[in-house]
């Protein structure tokens, strides 16, 4: 278990629901990656880099919802620029991505 937070170091994560409208492969990863491109509704269009090529195909991911922290600062991953952080649990080494069950607006806060 990590180390213990405080309930109002958890406000500050901005956790929200958003659709992947774009997907690429992203060869220059130090493992294997696909380059996302996520609609967020209100807050805009971001990026992010995920290492979900084993449990994923390119084409399942177009229009799935998925939860990301939308507030980390931009991160340089090879020459891609990753704005956001694709959430998952890890299953023998693959992530398994979260999404609600039911289709909600993009943008939508998880609390």
């Amino acid at each position: 278990m990590s180390d213990t937070i405080f309930f109002e170091d958890f406000t500050k994560v901005d956790l929200r629901i958003g659709t992947i409208i774009d997907v690429k492969d992203f060869p220059e990863a130090r493992n294997p990656a696909y380059q996302l491109t996520i609609d967020f509704g209100d807050i805009g269009i971001k990026k992010s880099s995920a290492q979900i090529t084993t449990l994923y195909k390119k084409e399942d991911l177009l229009n799935k919802q998925i939860v990301a922290v939308v507030n980390f600062p931009k991160k340089q991953i090879a020459k891609f620029m990753s704005e956001c952080l694709v959430l998952g649990a890890v299953k023998e080494n693959d992530v398994i991505l979260l999404n609600p069950e039911t289709k909600v607006k993009n943008g939508t806060p998880v609390n």
